[in-house]
């Protein structure tokens, strides 16, 4: 005789199940949910705590990778440049940024940047004044930034793990002008890509040399000589004050490839 638990329910018993089946995860016992999938769906005078839960934030991280590789798929070949969203205008920094973003589409090459102010701005004016494409990867941040005006094609990410796989996935290399966390993490982030093999023939510039000297100096004096790192890691990247041997040392090798 089946046991309580396993006996099949009458039309007329609507007791709580001892054990629930939702797709492919099992709950028993005290984990069992009042109510199917489908109710929860159509029930729109239902609770709407949902949207907070992790397995719904998987969905809204998969939309994110769609529309992010819908939008970029057939971008063509195309540099990341990252800067500090706090440039001013007036800044001999946004000027440079400018002519970078200018320099690389007269190179054959779209520029894919944050998509916020200052820095990244300068580059998606210089590439859109200059008739490439200028793309804008944003995020969404606590205090409002917004899109900036020189951005043909731009996607708003919630997860910052999301945009940075569309920097490096539709980017042929990186141009790093000063800047401060942010640009930091995102020149981290490629270097370690690069080291550990995860992509391969990615040029890494980073533009000014007094301002990223420091760092260079930190890493060489006290990372690599701790051994921490190793000196060949030093190759990874380019430090260089010259806008177009900047745009040379970041295409030159996927020019070729292109060619």
């Amino acid at each position: 005789m089946a046991s309580s638990e396993q006996r099949p329910k009458s039309d007329g018993d609507r007791s709580a199940p001892s054990e629930q089946r939702l797709g492919p995860v099992v709950r028993r016992r005290g984990q069992v949910r009042s109510g199917t999938t489908d109710q929860r769906l159509l029930d729109t005078t239902g609770p709407s705590d949902f949207v907070h839960q992790d397995p719904w934030r998987v969905m809204r991280i998969q939309s994110e990778f769609i529309e992010g590789f819908g939008a970029l798929a057939e971008l063509g070949p195309a540099i990341s440049v990252f800067g500090s969203a706090r440039t001013r205008t007036e800044s001999p920094e946004y000027a440079t940024g400018v002519l970078l973003g200018r320099r690389l589409v007269e190179a054959g090459f779209g520029v894919i940047t944050g998509g916020g102010p200052g820095a990244m701005e300068a580059a998606n004016k210089g590439a859109l004044e200059a008739g490439g494409t200028s793309v804008g990867l944003g995020i969404e941040l606590p205090f409002e930034q917004g899109m900036n005006p020189y951005v043909d094609i731009g996607v708003n990410f919630r997860y910052f793990f999301v945009r940075k796989t569309m920097f490096v996935k539709y980017a042929q290399g990186f141009v790093v002008l000063p800047g401060g966390m942010g640009t930091l993490d995102e020149l981290f982030e490629a270097v370690t890509l690069v080291q550990t093999g995860k992509v391969t023939r990615f040029p890494i510039v980073l533009f000014g040399v007094d301002y990223w000297g420091g760092l260079v100096d930190w890493l060489r004096n006290a990372v690599v000589a701790e051994g921490k790192a190793s000196e060949r890691d030093m190759e990874l990247f380019h430090v260089t004050d010259d806008v177009d041997e900047a745009v040379t040392l970041v295409t030159k090798e996927v020019s070729g490839q292109l060619g």
